[in-house]
């Protein structure tokens, strides 16, 4: 009953919000650090993933706990440049999507990748992620420092992630990790009905 009633309210804030999807179809100023620093927590497509990053990286520890979110972070600049500079990467919105999907299965199954390969996966995604932002940054200095804004919440986001699985292994209790995990594919599978 209460997974029932759980749902039922997920249904609702999907159906009143549908705006939350997306950080990057126009909400808000694109100018200035502050606005950068807002700009990500405007979305649940970029929340979701970062914090993903995060509790993935946490999750697998070792190196992949600097290493996947700074993989992350600077893939995630060159994508913005791109976009900045009018290159065209094709599937973009989709690329984002799958990102929270996956990484909230990656995540909810607990699979552990080798070093490279994570890199890899979330080098990839964060090309997308950084693109669209880029794409609507702009050409000015005041555009540099919303990258620089973004680019710092990015990072806040990723260490909340790393903190909640952190602190979810210390507690001994590392299966809430993969809960958050199931909460994430259903944010992705959200965004898949609202985009």
């Amino acid at each position: 009953m209460k997974r029932t009633a759980n749902c039922l309210l997920f249904a609702l804030v999907a159906c009143l919000f549908p705006s939350v999807a997306h950080a990057h179809t126009g909400i808000g100023e694109t100018s200035g650090f502050m606005n950068g620093v807002i700009h990500p927590v405007t979305g649940l497509d970029h929340i979701c993933a970062m914090v993903a990053v995060g509790l993935w990286a946490a999750q697998r520890g070792g190196k992949a706990i600097w290493l996947v979110p700074l993989t992350f972070v600077s893939v995630m600049a060159l994508g913005g440049w791109l976009g900045m500079m009018g290159h065209a990467l094709p599937f973009v919105e989709q690329g984002i999507v799958a990102s929270v999907l996956i990484l909230g299965v990656l995540i909810a199954a607990a699979i552990r990748l080798p070093l490279l390969v994570s890199v890899l996966i979330v080098g990839l995604f964060a090309l997308f992620h950084g693109h669209a932002h880029g794409a609507e940054m702009p050409d000015t200095a005041s555009g540099l420092l919303y990258g620089l804004g973004f680019i710092f919440s990015t990072l806040l986001l990723h260490l909340c992630g790393i903190a909640l699985g952190l602190s979810a292994q210390r507690f001994g209790t590392p299966q809430l990790i993969r809960y958050a995990g199931v909460a994430i594919i259903g944010c992705g599978l959200f965004l898949c009905v609202a985009g």
